[in-house]
Parts: C-alpha cells; structure tokens; sequence
C-alpha cells in the first residue's frame, strides 16, 4: 500500500512540475545530430538561439512547452550545413555580370556578352564561367572577335576556377600590357609570339587595378543576393576563401544591422595592408562573423595549366605551371602568421605546390599544437607527401572539383599521377578529419552536389558507370560530418555549432528526404525546405 501511495505522489509532483517555457519545439522528426556518437533524436528545444533539449518526443513534451512549434512529419533534420571553402561575396557580385557558365563554344560565349552589354549598357563588360574544357576546340580562345565587337570598352571575362582572363585589346592596353611585358606568378599567353588576350594569375591583378570598382550599394546587393542563394540550400555558414578589410567590416556592419544573417568565417586576403592590420589586431569574434585565418595563394588551377606540378603536364610538354607566391615568401607569411593566433589557408592544387606548402607549414608549426592550418584543395598529392597531413593539418576539399574535372584531369596529369589526385578517402585516413566545400563560383551553390560527388563520384548523367576513382570515395556519414562538425572543426567553432546539441547554436535544415538512406542517384534533387540560424527562420 505504501508503495502505490509512493508512486501516485511522485507522479501527481511530476504532472504539476512546470514546463520550461522555450521559443520553438521541433517534434516529429528525423534528427541525425552529428554527435560525437552519430546518434539521432525525434524533438528538439530551442531557446535564445540555441539547443536547450535534443531527446525523444516524449521527453521534450513532457519538460518543455512553446507557443511555436513544428511538426516536422517525420522528415529528416540535420545540423546546419557548413560551406567550408567558397567566394561568397564573389557570388554576389557574379549575379551582375554575364554568366558564362555552362557554354559549350566561344561563338556561344560571344553571344552571351553581346545579348548582356544589349541589355545591360556600360563602360564595361564583365563575366565569368567560360571553360575551353567544355568546348568542342579546347584551347584557349584568342581576343580578336571581342576587340571587333568592344573596339572602346574594356571586357574581362573571367574562366570558371578564377585563375584565369579573356580579355580584349582595350583593357590589356589600359593594364598597360604589351607584347614585352614580364610577370612573375602566372603567364600572358602568346602564340607565335602574339598576345592573344588571356592571363593566367599574377597578371590578372594587372588588369583588376584599371577596371571600375563596385560602391557601397552594389557591394550590399551582392551580399544579400549571395546570402539568398546559400539559404536556398540550407548552408548557414560559409568560409570566404580571401577577402578584404573593406568587406569584412561591410560584412560585420550588415549582421550587426540585422541586414544579413548568414555566419561568416572569413578568410583576410594575404596583402601587406590586411597582414599589418590584422595580425596585429588579433581574432574578431562575434556571434556570425569569425576572423582568424589568413588565405594564401600556393600556385594556380589545373583547368588552366596553372597549377603546379613537379613533372611537365602530360599535355603540354616543357610547362610546369607556377607558384603565385614565391616560395620564400609563403615561408616568411608563414613564420609570421605562426607567431599569432591566427590559421594559415593556403591554396594548393599541383604535387610541387602541395609539398612546398606542408614542408612550410610543419617547419613554421614546430613545437606548436592544434594551430588547424589548412591546405585549400590538396588537389594532386605525391604518393609520398600524404603522411604531412598526420601532424594535425587539415585538408579543406571540394568533392563536385573531381567530378567536374575527370574527363580531362588525367590528360593533364597522366595516369600515374592522377591516382593521387581528388584522394578525399586517402586524405581523411592520414588527417583523421576533412572539411568540405563548393569553392562556389567556380562550382555549383548545392551541397547536396557536394554529397553525391563525394559519396557517388559521378556526374548527373550518371558517368561513369561505377564512379571516378571510388578508392577515395566517402561515406554518407563521413560526408555528411565533413560538412558540419569537421568544418566547424577546421573553424575552431565545434563547440558551437557543427552538431545538433545541447548548448549549441540553434542552426539547423529540414531536408525534403532522408539524406543517409535516398537512392544514390536521388541526391542531388534533395531540398532545404526550412533552415533556421540561431532558432530563426531564414527559408
């Protein structure tokens, strides 16, 4: 009798215990929280932007009460997802210029930039995502028909990787290049002696520094307008692979405001007047903006013979591409970076760019621990050079840049070399953790591209039959973790965000399917039907 007067007690005590009041309740759903088990959960509660209770549903029902809640009907959530290498800003300001991307000729170039500068008349002309790769001719295109057609203006038509430019004779004459001209770091291309009018890398800042430059107004839109499309697919957070002072502070004075919600990590653009600043000044940390790391430029893109190589390309003989730093300076940036707090992010895609930037980094961190330095696309890695990357540094790699490259990536590289290229699975074995990115522009916004490139290695078409390279294919989870809590890893931000767990910020996506379990081939159409950053609604 004592013993059932005792349990009607603590049950009637535990009916009239009040609930916590929080600010939303998601129930009804397929949680995979990226803890550090994996595991999953059916509700969750979120108050002042973060994860109160992540449990069953009846558990949260039974502690907790909100005057919103959603059902999720049964539909998966998984924690915000983390682009960890784009052009975010970049983005914006390519949704003002003609978009190149995807033709398939010059002529169909031409076209574009005529119909454009019909519509959109101006003192100059400016695109982006032409790739000779895709073209039935797949060299270089010469300037000719753009110096008929823009005799007056300057047009700078930038290559899908941002390593290269078309332009025409009127901007190569405002940059003041000519036939003699000379440029460490990059290459003006010539036949028969002849500039033809594209620039691989260093010489591209040549012409940057003559064309008109965005104002205010433009720089917001470009923002916003980038922020919209990041939404669209459930990333709420991306790391800008290189921006400056300028636009960082335009970027914090926009959260600050409210008027844009996106998490930043920003990468400061490797220049004498932003190292000065902000090495000196230290981390900026606020609630959506990270400055801490400073973004190096190793050598060029393999698309463009640009990157460096350690043996002569395997389709073009005596070119080795080119470092755009020198090497004594990526040491000196590095002594210097090493001796703040601050990470270093170097852009390597070429076997001998790789290995000159893990020799510098693992002189520069001796004695030093858990400094999370990252190599920007480790792209093409010697055999023997996959061991640097057990001393703690982390490769911050774009699975759709395999997919995207593997119908002439071994014509570059030849067959012995490719095999240690786009090696995500090898990467991971010797790093223990990989951070997954777009590099958008130059790829596509969606991560959901991302995840099958990763896991499937296949185009849309569904080539090739069995996938590229599948010995360095990742798993779903392995995946999926690369693009939340390894990427907020790689940010020093796992304590935050990453993981659908208590304590941390409240930034999650509901998914139009189960991610871990839809048919391969159905990834790529998966949808972000809600995403929220910090408890708050963006789609």
């Amino acid at each position: 009798m004592k013993r059932s007067v005792s349990i009607l007690v603590l049950s009637f005590l535990f009916a009239c215990t009040p609930k916590e009041e929080v600010d939303l309740i998601v129930y009804n759903a397929n949680i995979y929280t990226v803890d550090s088990d994996f595991s999953k959960a059916s509700s969750v509660a979120i108050k002042d932007g973060k994860f109160v209770a992540v449990s069953e549903q009846a558990n949260i029902s039974a502690s907790y009460t909100a005057n919103r809640q959603i059902d999720a009907q049964g539909k998966t959530v998984v924690p915000g997802l983390i682009d960890a290498h784009c052009h975010f800003y970049g983005l914006g300001l390519n949704q003002q210029v003609v978009d190149l991307v995807g033709t398939k000729s010059y002529d169909e170039v031409l076209q574009r930039v005529a119909d454009f500068h019909k519509k959109n008349p101006s003192n100059a002309v400016l695109g982006r995502g032409w790739d000779q790769n895709d073209w039935e001719i797949k060299e270089f295109p010469f300037n000719e028909p753009l110096n008929k057609m823009f005799p007056d203006i300057p047009v700078v038509l930038q290559r899908v990787d941002g390593h290269a430019y078309l332009v025409n004779h009127k901007a190569l004459k405002m940059a003041g290049i000519d036939n003699s001209t000379q440029v460490e770091g990059g290459e003006i291309v010539k036949e028969n002696g002849q500039i033809i009018g594209v620039l691989v890398d260093a010489p591209m800042a040549m012409v940057d520094a003559v064309m008109p430059q965005p104002n205010r107004e433009t720089q917001i839109q470009a923002l916003q307008q980038a922020e919209k499309l990041c939404f669209e697919y459930g990333l709420t957070t991306v790391n800008d692979a290189g921006l400056d002072r300028s636009t960082i502070e335009l970027i914090d004075s926009l959260q600050q405001a409210g008027d844009l919600s996106i998490r930043i990590y920003a990468m400061v653009s490797n220049t004498p007047e932003n190292l000065e600043y902000y090495l000196n000044k230290g981390i900026i940390k606020t609630d959506k903006l990270n400055v801490r790391s400073i973004k190096v430029y190793g050598d060029g893109a393999l698309g463009s013979r640009g990157a460096a190589l350690k043996a002569q390309y395997s389709d073009k003989k005596g070119h080795f591409g080119a470092m755009i730093t020198p090497i004594d300076d990526i040491e000196n940036i590095a002594k210097r970076i090493a001796a703040t707090e601050y990470q270093m992010n170097t852009h390597a895609i070429g076997d001998s760019a790789n290995v000159v930037i893990l020799k510098t980094y693992q002189k520069a961190l001796e004695g030093k621990t858990d400094r999370r330095w990252k190599v920007e696309h480790a792209q093409v890695v010697s055999e023997k050079d996959f061991d640097y990357f057990k001393s703690g540094i982390i490769p911050s790699v774009q699975p759709t840049h395999a997919t995207s490259d593997m119908y002439w990536a071994e014509d570059r590289l030849g067959p012995e070399r490719i095999k240690g290229a786009y090696a995500f699975k090898k990467l991971l074995e010797k790093a223990g953790t990989v951070a997954l990115g777009t590099d958008f522009p130059v790829e596509q916004v969606s991560p959901f591209l991302t995840f099958y490139a990763s896991v499937a290695r296949k185009d849309l078409d569904n080539y090739p039959d069995g996938g590229f390279q599948m010995k360095d294919a990742l798993s779903r989870e392995e995946t999926l973790k690369g693009m939340t809590i390894w990427a907020a890893h790689s940010n020093f931000e796992e304590e935050e965000k990453g993981s659908i767990e208590v304590g941390k910020k409240a930034d999650f996506v509901i998914l139009s399917e189960d991610i871990m379990t839809i048919p391969e081939q159905d990834i790529p159409n998966l949808k972000a039907e809600q995403v929220f950053v910090g408890g708050a609604q963006v789609k």
